[in-house]
Protein backbone atom coordinates (compact mmCIF):
# COMPACT_ATOMS: atom_id res chain seq x y z
CA UNK A 1 0.00 0.00 0.00
CA UNK A 2 3.24 2.45 0.54
CA UNK A 3 4.00 2.34 -2.82
CA UNK A 4 0.63 3.24 -4.17
CA UNK A 5 0.75 5.59 -1.31
CA UNK A 6 4.35 7.44 -2.44
CA UNK A 7 2.59 7.31 -6.64
CA UNK A 8 -0.68 9.30 -5.63
CA UNK A 9 1.72 11.34 -3.11
CA UNK A 10 3.87 12.44 -6.50
CA UNK A 11 0.70 12.78 -8.95
CA UNK A 12 -1.13 14.78 -6.45
CA UNK A 13 1.77 17.08 -6.20
CA UNK A 14 2.09 17.11 -9.84
CA UNK A 15 -1.47 17.88 -10.23
CA UNK A 16 -1.28 20.82 -7.47
CA UNK A 17 1.57 22.34 -10.07
CA UNK A 18 -0.10 21.88 -12.47
CA UNK A 19 -3.49 23.83 -11.51
CA UNK A 20 -1.50 26.73 -10.45
CA UNK A 21 0.04 26.97 -13.53
CA UNK A 22 -3.05 26.92 -15.57
CA UNK A 23 -4.22 29.60 -12.57
CA UNK A 24 -1.11 32.16 -13.35
CA UNK A 25 0.02 31.45 -16.88
CA UNK A 26 -2.82 30.55 -19.28
CA UNK A 27 -5.31 32.64 -17.27
CA UNK A 28 -4.22 35.89 -18.07
CA UNK A 29 -3.33 34.97 -21.53
CA UNK A 30 -5.90 33.31 -22.59
CA UNK A 31 -9.22 32.83 -20.62
CA UNK A 32 -11.34 30.71 -22.92
CA UNK A 33 -8.36 28.18 -22.63
CA UNK A 34 -8.48 28.71 -18.97
CA UNK A 35 -12.01 27.65 -18.51
CA UNK A 36 -11.75 25.07 -20.54
CA UNK A 37 -8.94 23.22 -18.51
CA UNK A 38 -10.28 24.42 -14.94
CA UNK A 39 -12.62 21.32 -14.80
CA UNK A 40 -10.78 18.55 -16.30
CA UNK A 41 -7.66 19.57 -13.85
CA UNK A 42 -9.48 20.56 -10.82
CA UNK A 43 -11.67 17.52 -10.85
CA UNK A 44 -8.26 15.30 -10.93
CA UNK A 45 -6.46 17.16 -8.39
CA UNK A 46 -9.76 16.48 -6.34
CA UNK A 47 -9.51 13.07 -6.69
CA UNK A 48 -5.96 12.26 -6.26
CA UNK A 49 -6.13 14.88 -2.90
CA UNK A 50 -8.65 12.90 -1.35
CA UNK A 51 -7.21 9.38 -2.48
CA UNK A 52 -3.97 11.23 -1.02
CA UNK A 53 -5.67 11.88 3.06
CA UNK A 54 -7.29 8.44 2.57
CA UNK A 55 -4.59 6.41 1.85
CA UNK A 56 -2.70 8.35 4.62
CA UNK A 57 -5.29 7.86 7.07
CA UNK A 58 -5.25 3.87 5.91
CA UNK A 59 -1.20 3.87 6.25
CA UNK A 60 -1.55 5.61 9.49
CA UNK A 61 -3.10 1.97 11.40
CA UNK A 62 -1.44 -0.41 8.88
CA UNK A 63 1.68 1.10 9.80
CA UNK A 64 1.13 2.58 12.82
CA UNK A 65 2.60 6.49 12.21
CA UNK A 66 2.28 8.59 15.10
CA UNK A 67 -0.48 11.69 14.96
CA UNK A 68 3.02 13.98 14.66
CA UNK A 69 3.70 12.09 11.10
CA UNK A 70 0.05 12.21 9.73
CA UNK A 71 -0.79 15.32 10.50
CA UNK A 72 2.82 16.25 8.58
CA UNK A 73 1.87 13.97 6.04
CA UNK A 74 -1.52 15.41 5.43
CA UNK A 75 -0.66 19.25 5.55
CA UNK A 76 2.49 19.08 2.84
CA UNK A 77 -0.72 18.34 0.76
CA UNK A 78 -1.60 21.65 0.74
CA UNK A 79 1.46 23.13 0.47
CA UNK A 80 3.01 23.56 -2.98
CA UNK A 81 5.95 21.05 -3.24
CA UNK A 82 5.00 19.66 -0.07
CA UNK A 83 4.26 15.98 -1.76
CA UNK A 84 7.88 15.91 -3.22
CA UNK A 85 9.19 16.91 0.07
CA UNK A 86 7.37 14.81 2.65
CA UNK A 87 7.90 11.52 -0.40
CA UNK A 88 11.59 12.19 0.03
CA UNK A 89 11.84 12.90 3.36
CA UNK A 90 9.52 10.49 5.31
CA UNK A 91 8.36 7.79 3.07
CA UNK A 92 11.77 6.85 1.35
CA UNK A 93 13.55 5.47 3.93
CA UNK A 94 10.18 3.04 4.80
Amino acid sequence: MLKIFKIIAILEGISYLVLFSNMLFIKPTNFDLYKTLLFPIGMAHGLLFVGYIILALMLKFEDNWGMKKLGLVCAASVVPFGTFYMEKKYLRNV
